[in-house]
């Protein structure tokens, strides 16, 4: 056991998204040794049908299995949505998974009224109808689908032109329905936070699952005698796109000494 816990922690996305959970892991165990995968060949999951996101789980999670990772964490609310119960069926070791900050918000809100920013396909999830029937009994809580923006921070837009203005028109509809609490439930969201904010104006919070993700990682993993004993601290980062585009992302967010590898990884 004391040799495992040296292992890896895996972490995987469709693409750069899960990043934002990477760096909250990465404060919150600093002595761990993360290995990340974005399946960006094929990104973005949020578009595509729940049994092409499982397949797609299931076989990234495969590989990092076999790379010796000793705990999961699937860093993407899609993913999660899809394949998170029979992933934990399938795999004997801790599965940290997503879940849209709903319960928190609710509690959180002024003004009775919560607004979830995610993708299509968790927005139609059964997942987010669960959180909703669970904690929207005395709290009105909104979604919207941010179709498109997913898309552009995969293109390494994090800031510009076009972003903020695809941000205010998903933002605005929840401001004026009332929102004073905005959830990301999307993992790449996190990444353009502060046009968010800016979108949303000072008097709207923004909630980040990340933390609380890293936090549950923990635990999990002290529960297990899992957490790492010396430090073994590093990241490696895989990718099924091109390495050199993962690298420029992973720049523009100030990781300038990570080269992504690219690889492989098909279906079971």
């Amino acid at each position: 056991m004391r040799q495992q816990a040296q292992a890896p922690i895996g972490i995987f996305d469709s693409g750069i998204g899960g990043w934002s959970v990477l760096r909250e892991i990465r404060r919150e165990l600093p002595r761990e040794a993360l290995l990340y995968v974005a399946d960006s060949a094929h990104a973005p999951y949020g578009e595509r049908s729940e049994a092409e996101v499982a397949t797609r789980a299931h076989a990234v999670a495969r590989h990092l299995v076999d790379e010796g990772a000793k705990a999961l964490v699937i860093a993407c609310n899609t993913a999660t949505a899809a394949a998170v119960a029979s992933l934990r069926a399938r795999f004997a070791l801790p599965i940290v998974a997503m879940e849209p900050a709903v319960k928190p918000a609710a509690a959180m809100t002024r003004t009775g009224v919560v607004g979830v920013l995610a993708t299509r396909r968790t927005v139609d999830s059964e997942q987010l109808a669960r959180l909703r029937d669970a904690h929207g009994r005395d709290v009105r809580i909104l979604s919207c689908a941010a179709t498109g923006l997913v898309e552009r921070i995969e293109a390494g837009d994090f800031d510009g032109a076009g972003t903020r203005e695809l941000v205010a028109r998903h933002v605005a509809p929840l401001r004026v329905a009332g929102a004073d609490v905005i959830v990301l439930g999307c993992t790449h969201f996190p990444l353009i936070r502060a046009v968010i904010e800016r979108a949303a104006g000072p008097e709207c919070g923004i909630l980040d699952p990340a933390p609380a993700v890293a936090s549950e990682l923990r635990r999990r993993l002290a529960a297990a005698d899992l957490l790492a004993t010396e430090d073994a601290a590093s990241t490696r980062v895989l990718t099924t796109g091109p390495a050199a585009r993962l690298r420029e992302l992973l720049t523009l967010l100030g990781e300038f000494r990570l080269e992504p590898i690219m690889v492989r990884i098909d279906a079971a």
